[in-house]
């Protein structure tokens, strides 16, 4: 069977993409790639080590680890780095892989190029996260404009946080028949809940 390569975008920054993303290595028991990861601190594949919890992860080296915690086309300025599409290659592996975005989808790698330019090159499915807050469903549904706009395809859609029933609704009616999931406002370091959400989580790929 041949793996599944899913790219994990979201409507803004902090919307929970890391810790999704840990949920979708830890369901898919893939191996892990950030393209661009910025800031230096809080690298978000540590997180991922930590909390992945499967014992054959290999996590792939960023193409560009910039020192800012910011838009990488504006940390990337600050180090006089061009942060250029041709330069992502997808890692070689055989075993089932979660690409991390950063940020929004809209968000810049330089002054032309966005993460959605780059999953177009890299040609792969979306995992679109969403968190339930008062503004979601306008942030949503620019994402999805944005998806729909470029031909992008979107495999699903994973709702972060307290049920908000209509907003999912509508959210999941503007995009069309496309799985989706919500993923409860919870502890990472729970792992009994985690358990029952991987469990769920299986149901969107198998």
């Amino acid at each position: 069977m041949k793996p599944i390569q899913l790219f994990v975008t979201a409507t803004h920054t902090d919307a929970g993409k890391t810790f999704i993303s840990s949920l979708l290595v830890r369901t898919l028991k893939a191996n892990y790639w950030k393209p661009v990861q910025s800031g230096k601190i809080e690298r978000d594949s540590d997180y991922i080590l930590k909390n992945a919890k499967h014992t054959d992860l290999k996590i792939f080296p960023e193409t560009y680890w910039l020192e800012s915690p910011e838009s990488p086309h504006s940390a990337a300025k600050k180090e006089s780095i061009e942060i250029e599409l041709n330069k992502f290659e997808l890692p070689d592996t055989k075993k089932n892989l979660i690409i991390e975005g950063a940020g929004g989808i809209l968000v810049p790698l330089n002054d032309n190029d966005s993460i959605a330019d780059l999953i177009a090159s890299l040609k792969l499915p979306i995992v679109l996260v969403v968190p339930t807050y008062l503004g979601c469903i306008n942030h949503a549904l620019l994402s999805l404009e944005a998806i729909k706009s470029r031909g992008l395809d979107l495999k699903a859609i994973i709702f972060n946080g307290d049920e908000s029933i209509e907003a999912q609704k509508i959210i999941l009616k503007k995009a069309g028949t496309v799985a989706n999931f919500r993923v409860p406002r919870i502890e990472s370091s729970n792992q009994h809940e985690i358990e029952q959400i991987v469990f769920g989580l299986r149901e969107l790929f198998f």
